[in-house]
């Protein structure tokens, strides 16, 4: 039995109404997994540069080379324009790290910035 004249064609209109948002939502969740991995990694990133430079007789360029290192090596191909900024008084020491997540879709840029502070260990 063949369906009517005024159903032909229904099963495409609904595909085509469909596959955008059903491509839109797929794509949404890659891109928030990736925006999520790169967050962590520059978290991670700003504490190691925190804990390198919060050591004992170390000094804030350490702790800026330790999280550069760590992002590079971990980011690959997740980070880009990775920039790492600190700063360190007699106290406390603060890494921050900046970079920008790889994005799906050309032209939108997703920032990452992420800190890390820790008191400095010194001898009392």
């Amino acid at each position: 039995m063949q369906p009517g004249g005024r159903e032909r064609g229904a099963v495409t209109v609904e595909m085509v109404v469909l596959m955008p948002v059903l491509l839109a939502t797929l794509f949404g969740g890659i891109q928030a997994g990736v925006v999520f991995h790169a967050r962590h990694i520059a978290i991670a990133a700003a504490q190691e540069g925190a804990r390198t430079a919060a050591a004992y007789q170390a000094s804030l360029p350490d702790g800026i080379s330790a999280a550069t290192t760590l992002a590079s090596d971990w980011g690959g191909q997740n980070l880009a324009g990775i920039h790492v900024t600190g700063h360190r008084t007699t106290t406390r020491v603060e890494i921050t790290v900046q970079a920008a997540a790889v994005s799906l879709l050309p032209g939108i840029s997703w920032p990452i910035e992420q800190s890390a502070t820790l008191p400095v260990e010194r001898l009392e």
